[in-house]
């Protein structure tokens, strides 16, 4: 029989599910956090699944409330928390990217600040209490809505090679062809899945969907992922699906904007592409060339903005190589 499952003010007994909201103060500002806590008949592993990181990457958000609906605790080994909108603020804002109260990227500031501005101090209580919670953890993702992109999963090792074949484990079984390991933070610091392989606990970044709606297809992309993890490691029954044969990739090469314009890529996402090729150009509003980009390495795009509008600083598209 398993343990009580304890989680701030929500618990689940053994064999039953929980949904409720963690409220919590930050800096004055009320945030109300929807939760599931499932928790299986047996023992096993306890496994948190986070969603909405970004407020507006909506496939995993659904993707998430569906496994707090549909898991059967009677069949689970071992216990899963599952936070489907973790970052509710911007999630009522439609928010790309930043959460409103200071402008800054939620998935820039973990493991967080406990003194910091709203968004330091959230990803503070979130790397305390969520994050580090369990004995595996999955970050689902998707492009934000002005992003497209192939879907693909993450993992960041360490100097813990037990989390690192763990992790790995999860993202072979995840059932997503496109993988990348990352060393370290990599290029983009601040992460939830690499701060949480900081801490040793083994970590999956998966992305599916974006420009800002949601289909079924990326929905189960994401779910069915979470299903191949837990029957991998003997959390819960098989599906009928193997998903898709991995691939792993070796790192990523990033394209910015220099400068304010519209962006008009020659390429998309799926393509391969060779280093020095063209790759687009920013225009002023008249249709001057501000700013021409050719591909830093040889790979395929897996992610790239579609919006016109583009910001000096913004990112334009990644390139993944072997």
């Amino acid at each position: 029989m398993s343990d009580m499952l304890q989680f701030n003010e929500l618990s689940a007994a053994p064999g039953t599910t929980t949904r409720g909201w963690i409220t919590r103060d930050i800096t004055g500002i009320e945030v109300k956090m929807p939760v599931y806590l499932v928790n299986g008949s047996m023992p096993g592993p306890k496994l948190v699944v986070t969603a909405g990181i970004h407020g507006g990457e909506y496939p995993c958000v659904e993707a998430a409330t569906r496994l707090g609906r549909d898991v059967d605790p009677t069949k689970l080994r071992g216990q899963m928390i599952i936070v489907p909108s973790a970052n509710p603020v911007a999630f009522k804002a439609r928010s790309i990217y930043i959460t409103p109260p200071d402008g800054l990227n939620l998935n820039r500031q973990f493991p967080g600040d406990p003194n910091g501005t709203f968004t330091q101090q959230w990803a503070d209580w979130l790397f305390q209490n969520v994050i580090t919670a369990g004995d595996m953890y999955i970050d689902m993702h998707g492009g934000d809505m002005i992003e497209a992109l192939v879907p693909f999963v993450a993992i960041t090792t360490t100097d813990n090679e037990a989390a690192n074949e763990t992790a790995e484990k999860m993202a072979r079984a995840y059932g997503i062809r496109a993988m990348l390991v990352k060393e370290g933070a990599g290029p983009i610091g601040g992460t939830t899945t690499a701060s949480a392989a900081q801490a040793g606990v083994p970590a999956l970044l998966t992305e599916a969907g974006g420009q800002g709606v949601w289909h079924e297809h990326e929905v189960d992309i994401l779910q069915d992922g979470v299903r191949r993890v837990m029957s991998a490691f003997d959390m819960y029954e098989a599906i009928n699906d193997p998903g898709e044969t991995v691939q792993r990739l070796g790192g990523w090469g990033w394209l910015r904007a220099e400068v304010d314009g519209l962006f008009y890529p020659t390429v998309g996402i799926g393509d391969m592409v060779e280093k020095g090729q063209d790759m687009g150009n920013i225009c002023d509003i008249f249709g001057e060339e501000l700013q021409s980009s050719t591909s830093p390495v040889s790979g395929e795009i897996l992610f790239l903005v579609t919006s016109l509008a583009m910001n000096s600083g913004d990112p334009l598209m990644a390139i993944a190589y072997e």
